[in-house]
């Protein structure tokens, strides 16, 4: 397909900067199969059925993003996917200054060695020492906002509260899967009295999730691989909601895509680990999941891709328009839609 048939004008000042206080009082978009309902996260219990069960990513947002020197060079680097113990492949800026072998001074006694340019303009860096990776982004490293807040505003203290989920357990994600954002105890609360279930899995969400889509068509872009997880329990659970005429109900495009890595042509959803690149476009059927809560995406983005995907361009072209008119705050930050074909 073409990928302007995916763009559309967002109003800059749809953009959310901040995120909903509390979480649950963001704004919900809600497609349920022809309807169109503007409700609020508050009233998830209310919009799902009792058997149903929601899929979140347990990810946990490290601060991947780093700026250093090399020489009198200022370097910026965006960790987007571990390679190996001390090795992560990073976005670069000002990468023409940059050349394999060159030590990138980050501070903070943090210093990195850049081999193996890839053909995105990406470094392979090899972090110095013995202490942990993690450890020298906790010193020197910053949380990776996405660029349409970065650059608005600066990155501060409440971003490291803020881009986190509730659920972020396992750490390795350069961005947050932003749907489970709007998530409180108390909504989880409300959700099991509705016995409503719920599960996790990880993805480690990458950088690449921002990038836009620079070719023309569809099958011409190259998706970067991100490394997920599924464990044999949580698969046999999943597996066993459907069975009982339950439907699965992935927060978040990151949730919904390794479910769909995962799951067979039989629908059938299998332990899973290891890299998933899964690029869904319409056309896809999809076979692991029943409905989507996801937040609103960029224009040409292959989330967008997604979701048309789910419920169909023209479906999804009239709910956006809708949710400009009617107000909706955008992207990471911004308010929750829950979509269910």
């Amino acid at each position: 397909m073409r990928v302007d048939d995916f763009d559309f004008e967002l109003p800059p000042e749809r953009i959310a900067l901040r995120p909903a206080t509390p979480r649950d009082a963001a704004r919900m978009l809600v497609l349920d199969g022809d309807a169109t309902l503007d409700r609020g996260v508050a009233d998830l219990p209310d919009m799902l059925r009792a058997g149903d069960c929601l899929i979140f990513n347990d990810t946990r947002v490290i601060p991947a993003q780093l700026e250093g020197v090399r020489g009198e060079a200022k370097i910026g680097a965006t960790l987007h996917k571990r390679e190996g113990p001390r090795r992560w492949r990073a976005f670069i800026r000002n990468a023409k200054r940059l050349r394999d072998g060159d030590t990138i001074d980050f501070g903070q006694k943090v210093y990195a060695t850049a081999s193996d340019r890839g053909a995105d303009g990406s470094f392979a860096l090899d972090f110095a020492g013995n202490e942990p990776v993690e450890w020298l982004l906790q010193r020197a490293g910053h949380m990776p906002l996405p660029p349409y807040i970065a650059s608005k505003r600066p990155t501060d203290e409440r971003d490291a509260d803020d881009y986190q989920t509730m659920f972020a357990r396992e750490a390795g994600a350069v961005a947050a899967p932003t749907a489970a954002l709007h998530f409180t105890q108390a909504l989880i609360e409300r959700l099991n009295a509705a016995d409503i279930g719920t599960a996790t899995l990880t993805l480690h969400v990458g950088a690449g999730t921002f990038l836009p889509v620079k070719a023309d068509d569809t099958d011409d872009h190259v998706m970067h691989a991100e490394w997920g997880r599924i464990d044999t329990a949580t698969a046999d659970r999943l597996n066993a909601v459907r069975k009982r005429g339950g439907r699965l109900i992935a927060v978040g495009t990151t949730s919904l895509r390794l479910i769909e890595s995962a799951a067979g042509e039989d629908g059938v959803i299998r332990p899973f680990e290891g890299d998933t690149a899964i690029f869904i476009t319409p056309g896809y059927r999809f076979r692991g999941i029943d409905g989507l809560m996801t937040n609103f995406h960029l224009p040409r983005s292959t989330l967008f891709m997604l979701v048309s995907a789910l419920m169909g361009l023209e479906r999804m072209q009239g709910a956006y328009a809708h949710a400009i008119r009617e107000g909706y705050r955008f992207y990471s930050y911004g308010d929750a839609s829950l979509l269910l074909p």
